[in-house]
């Protein structure tokens, strides 16, 4: 299965201890894809940011190379939507807006759950 991984979803290994790729493939996810929109925030905060937020961006870049980058234009949120909608992808992502986007389309959510695990939204239920 697909998943779609946000700008903070690369950084929940930094920012909570939670290794994304073991969580993703214990839920069924094996094929994992980084918008360039997404690669170029990640640019944008390394430079910006400071501490630990800077550090969890460089993290969260050189994850980003252990998945397939997609070349789509666009604002980031967007982009994500765009695919998962045509590539029928979930998204993993922590964005507060971007779920609300996502469940309206019905695109299936990966989130932080308890901060030390991945879950589905569904599972909220």
């Amino acid at each position: 299965m697909k998943v779609i991984i946000d700008t903070n979803g690369l950084m929940i290994p930094v920012q909570f201890r939670v290794d994304i790729f073991e969580e993703l493939k214990r839920l069924g996810y094996d094929k994992y894809i980084v918008p360039l929109a997404v690669i170029k925030e990640l640019e944008n905060l390394g430079r910006n940011l400071r501490g630990k937020d800077r550090t969890a961006a460089k993290v969260a870049l050189s994850l980003a190379q252990r998945c397939e980058t997609i070349e789509v234009s666009g604002h980031a949120d967007d982009v994500i939507i765009e695919l998962a909608t045509e590539l029928g992808a979930a998204v993993l992502t922590n964005d507060i807006g971007l779920r609300k986007r996502l469940e309206s389309e019905q695109i299936p959510i990966i989130c932080l759950r308890q901060k030390n695990r991945l879950g589905n939204i569904t599972d909220e239920t």
